[in-house]
């Protein structure tokens, strides 16, 4: 498919050059510059959005209620959840969201909060989950249910920093995955565990089955080597549930994992590791240096796909599990497994046994060259590729630059979008090449994680099945064609964010929320997008082009 590019901008945000021959053409005024690079599916624009007016932290994760047509957001910079009317959106025209209510969560009578992390509405039920991390966060988190009106009916507890809620499609239960981080001093490490809520009888009734990781079969290629005992590094994450409501796959992220829990026995069946992406192989290139330039090319780092908030689909009776491979890294005052290369090198002595794209000669040439001076700022573990004699044969990074397609049943890799992102982000706006969210710094995080896939969910647009992947870091949403799961095509990069300033716009997508046509308050189909940075919800209107 033949892609072009063409620039849809206010007047005064003119600066946000996507790159293109096409002219740019103007939008209403108090619309936000929305602009796109894209090939010729879909037509997208930006008919709402809803400011918190609360910065940094404003906006981070949308849930949807299909038949109020109301969202509710959760608002970690004021501990509260705001519900958000969307009944006013209208087709082609672009409605500023207004909030109708603020739910503080010390008006519930909850003390000692930490944070507020996650939330889900339930699909019939007048009944909203919400995933409350207690103070400190080592203590067992609490997850409190209000109506959709938001007052408060119960809560109960679930494990230590419960991360993500979620209701099964069949509405039965309510699935938390419950990170269990140490404290920044690592005197507390609790268990990372998986709660399932049984929701069929009364709120008061609500029975939580913590489940524990004790007995469950690991692969090899799970991290565990890290500070502490085996149970208490296991960290589930982000939680996606089967259409059928038979099986949660969560996903464990500084692990490198995905365990898969068996719903209806209610047992966690086994944690399967992801593997490695060998960026010497040509079509793994990326951008791995900080050094004012866009140079994708094959280097010798192994990243570890370390996904956040993935999702899952069914295509012709199999599933499969999409991940944006984010990366993370365990990262406390007491301990780091944290470093740039620089403070590594002269504990490097790469071997070729570990990568497909190198042979040693050119390994060694590489290095001789000042391989290691160009990548001194690049961050990598040290928990993975050291040797008993001290030193690192290998150089493990955080993320994949990303996403990636499994199959559900086997966790084999069925596609990864390669060096996708990182090109098609340099050929459509050259000038904030893998900038920051927090500033606009051309090329600050290629030595990090680069543009940094947060999260991704999927929807049908008449009859196509499409992922949507939110770049954190960029600021940017891809959009991909997933009628072959195996072979997926680039349809689309949009952003909202307006780089003529640090912070403009709609910045760092966090959450990403589909609406279905059917269930739309427009008739057409929807994609909700939180940006934590700006504290902003932009909602897009998706169209066939004709």
């Amino acid at each position: 498919m033949g892609i072009k590019k063409t620039l849809l901008t206010s007047v005064t945000a003119a600066s946000i050059l996507f790159a293109g021959s096409q002219p740019f053409n103007v939008l209403a005024k108090e619309q936000p510059p929305l602009s796109e690079y894209s090939g010729d599916q879909l037509n997208i624009k930006q008919i709402g959005q809803y400011d918190s007016k609360s910065g940094l932290g404003g906006t981070e994760i949308l849930a949807y209620d299909e038949k109020l047509k109301r969202a509710f957001v959760t608002n970690g910079a004021n501990s509260a959840i705001d519900i958000l009317s969307f009944s006013s959106l209208k087709s082609g025209k672009f409605t500023e969201v207004k909030s109708t209510k603020r739910i503080l969560l010390k008006d519930f009578g909850i003390e000692n909060v930490d944070d507020i992390t996650s939330l889900a509405s339930h699909p019939s039920k007048d009944l909203v989950a919400v995933s409350v991390v207690s103070n400190p966060k080592t203590d067992p988190g609490y997850i409190v249910f209000m109506t959709k009106e938001g007052k408060y009916i119960s809560k109960v507890q679930v494990g230590s920093l419960p991360d993500m809620v979620i209701f099964t499609p069949d509405g039965k239960r309510a699935i938390v995955a419950n990170e269990g981080e140490p404290s920044d001093d690592y005197k507390v490490d609790p268990e990372g565990t998986i709660s399932i809520i049984d929701v069929t009888g009364s709120p008061k009734d609500f029975k939580v089955n913590n489940l524990t990781f004790q007995d469950v079969p690991l692969d090899e290629k799970v991290r565990v080597s890290s500070k502490g005992t085996t149970l208490q590094q296991l960290e589930p994450e982000y939680v996606t549930v089967s259409e059928d409501s038979k099986f949660a796959y969560v996903s464990m992220q500084e692990n490198n994992a995905i365990a898969t829990v068996d719903l209806l026995s209610e047992k966690i069946l086994h944690v399967k590791g992801l593997g490695v992406k060998d960026h010497s192989v040509a079509g793994n290139e990326l951008d791995g240096k900080r050094d004012e330039k866009t140079k994708i090319e094959r280097l010798p780092l192994l990243g570890l796909y370390m996904p956040d908030a993935i999702d899952s689909f069914t295509s012709d009776g199999k599933t499969y599990i999409l991940t944006p491979n984010e990366g993370d890294s365990r990262d406390y005052k007491a301990y780091s497994e944290e470093a740039e290369i620089g403070d590594l090198v002269d504990k490097i002595k790469l071997d070729a046994k570990n990568y497909k794209g190198f042979t040693q000669v050119e390994l060694d040439k590489m290095v001789a060259d000042g391989l290691f001076k160009d990548m001194k700022k690049t961050k990598v573990t040290i928990e993975n590729g050291l040797t008993k004699d001290g030193t690192y044969e290998a150089l493990y990074s955080y993320g994949a630059r990303s996403f990636s397609i499994f199959n559900a049943e086997t966790m084999e890799l069925v596609y990864d979008s390669g060096s996708d992102f990182e090109r098609i982000v340099s050929k459509a706006m050259p000038k904030y090449f893998n900038t920051d969210n927090e500033e606009i710094a051309y090329d600050k995080r290629s030595s990090a994680k680069g543009p940094e896939p947060e999260t991704v969910v999927t929807g049908e647009v008449n009859g196509t099945k499409y992922a949507f992947i939110a770049l954190e870091r960029v600021s940017g949403i891809m959009v991909y064609d997933l009628s072959n799961p195996v072979k997926p095509a680039f349809v689309q990069l949009i952003s909202s964010r307006d780089y003529s300033e640090d912070i403009k716009g709609d910045v760092s997508p966090e959450g990403l929320r589909f609406i279905p046509a059917k269930v739309s308050p427009t008739g057409t189909a929807l994609l909700a997008a939180t940006h934590e940075v700006s504290g902003t919800v932009a909602v897009y209107e998706l169209n066939i082009k004709k």
